[in-house]
């Protein structure tokens, strides 16, 4: 197994959203650091600073103050859209499929987009989908014709199709029962351990946490590890 690197920091990190009639910290100096070959939670009751936390470290929003350092090179509102793409994957506790492609089509749909490639994308799909235990006789359904645990492998299957080693995860067991849950676990887990990967996931599930390298806990905007 390779040597963790570390690949993903925040440096006092605070953020703030601002209305005409208050304004609601949800960042307060969080400082962390997220290595290769590792699982991390991120754990806290809603409106902890959890997803705000994964907002910030997937690029989606720049830090009021403080800095997020990605391969020890500092990320910049212009660099936003290259880590978003080159970085970072992220999946979500709803899937975010689209309803009306084929399993096979929401997994090319992402790199014919970004085009990395001339071509080979169906093929590299159809890999990826078995990596995650998805049949042959599925890539032709369509996301709605699956069961939960079946799109939400699906969705990470979609997600390695990003050249990044950062994986963030977003309630990824919210809406799946106990058996399929373990086997999104531990897909995450192998992704992490095998494959080199930092995987990162938000979660209410003390189950996910136990089972973790690190687990940071959110409170009222600040982060401590456990």
């Amino acid at each position: 197994m390779a040597v963790p690197m570390k690949i993903l920091t925040a440096e006092n990190v605070s953020y703030a959203y601002k209305t005409k009639y208050q304004t609601v910290y949800a960042l307060r100096e969080v400082s962390c650091t997220f290595e290769t070959g590792k699982l991390y939670a991120i754990v806290g009751r809603s409106g902890s600073g959890k997803s705000t936390l994964l907002s910030m470290l997937s690029g989606m929003a720049m830090p009021d103050q403080g800095k997020i350092i990605v391969q020890g090179e500092e990320l910049t509102a212009k660099k936003l859209p290259k880590h978003r793409r080159d970085n970072i994957s992220v999946i979500y506790q709803a899937f975010n499929l689209f309803p009306q492609l084929t399993v096979l089509e929401n997994v090319t749909f992402p790199m014919e987009i970004v085009r990395r490639e001339r071509d080979g994308y169906t093929e590299k799909a159809r890999t990826l989908l078995e990596s995650v235990g998805i049949k042959e006789n599925q890539f032709r359904k369509l996301p709605a014709q699956l069961s939960g645990g079946e799109q939400q492998r699906v969705a990470i299957a979609r997600s390695l199709g990003s050249p990044g080693k950062i994986m963030l995860a977003d309630e990824p067991t919210g809406n799946l029962d106990t058996e399929n849950g373990k086997i999104v676990l531990d897909i995450l887990k192998d992704l992490s351990y095998k494959k080199g990967y930092c995987v990162i996931i938000v979660t209410h599930d003390m189950d996910i946490a136990a089972k973790s390298d690190a687990v940071y806990h959110m409170q009222d905007g600040r982060l401590e590890r456990g």
